[in-house]
């Protein structure tokens, strides 16, 4: 089953989103240092960390009971399963010392983004006092912005996307970049797709199951395209994949990644293009990059300041 959507937002409210993650950076130092200094960022922000993790179960509760009747002052990150809590009339941010360290580093900045952004910060501090709740469409748009907060600190503006674009095109090189960030794999691959000049798509699907009747097959978690490969081929559609769709040659079963293999891909017009994917197992999840094999030959065109930078070949 595809996630909801985690990360979009109008323009004028990314610009703001960003501009805050902006400035923070600044006051932390934090341009072209690598991997991105997290503590630092944190620190900048006034908060601190607390020292030891309460995420079992019984101290969470314990913690939230005794903060409030409810849960009004406490922001809660965009998953699930609670990982990262921001308790804002203390300036602590509590994270799950349990996940890996790639993934606390993107908690952290995403229960900074919560202290940073200027309505956050108001909302709760009118809530915390009273048993109202935010509506669950505010909810989910302050989640929405703390992911992006997040993500922009994180891979520094748009310091990852110049990185991806002087390297290799192939999915080693979202590999290679989330160690230089201290990112998670998963995050560095969402953000090479996204953000790159050429024309791909990643495929984000849940580890690979074997069903009766059908066989091999995993189901798409997510699907992240680069704005090009959108305006020509659209957005996937797709929820599961089977060996006998496209992708399925390229399925690493019984290995961790697949070699670049040749398929054919239809554009809006209903013409084929010549493409490449490959796929990468993380455990957790399996990468797929696809691209049309041009976007291998496909280089950046530098123009005039006030103009966005598009793809030649």
């Amino acid at each position: 089953m595809i996630k909801p959507d985690d990360s979009s937002l109008d323009p004028d409210e990314l610009r703001a989103v960003e501009e805050r993650a902006r400035k923070l950076l600044d006051r932390a130092s934090a341009w072209k240092v690598f991997p991105t200094p997290v503590d630092d960022i944190v620190a900048a922000a006034k908060l601190k960390l607390a020292p030891s993790s309460l995420f079992d179960p019984r101290r969470l509760m314990a913690y939230i009971q005794e903060k409030t009747a409810g849960t009004a002052n406490l922001v809660k990150s965009a998953i699930s399963k609670i990982f990262g809590l921001c308790d804002v009339e203390e300036s602590v941010i509590h994270i799950d010392s349990t996940v890996a360290q790639s993934k606390q580093n993107f908690l952290k900045l995403h229960e900074t983004g919560h202290h940073e952004l200027p309505t956050h910060r108001k909302l709760f501090k009118f809530f915390q006092d009273c048993d109202k709740t935010l509506a669950p469409e505010t909810a989910d748009r302050f989640e929405r912005e703390a992911n992006n907060f997040a993500r922009f600190a994180l891979f520094q503006g748009d310091t990852y996307r110049q990185y991806a674009a002087d390297s290799k095109f192939t999915i080693k090189t979202p590999m290679n970049l989330a160690k230089k960030f201290g990112a998670s794999v998963y995050a560095s691959t969402r953000e090479f797709a996204r953000t790159n000049f050429r024309e791909c798509v990643v495929y984000i699907l849940e580890p690979i199951e074997f069903a009766p009747g059908v066989g091999a097959r995993a189901h798409v978690r997510r699907v992240e395209v680069s704005p090009s490969y959108a305006i020509k081929f659209g957005y996937p559609a797709d929820t599961v994949i089977t060996l006998d769709h496209m992708l399925g040659p390229v399925l690493p079963i019984g290995r961790r990644m697949t070699r670049p293999t040749t398929l054919f891909v239809a554009d809006r017009n209903g013409d084929r293009h010549e493409c490449l994917a490959e796929a990468f197992d993380t455990t957790w999840n399996i990468l797929v990059l696809l691209y049309p094999v041009k976007a291998l030959t496909a280089s950046t065109v530098i123009l005039p300041s006030g103009f966005k930078e598009v793809a030649a070949t």
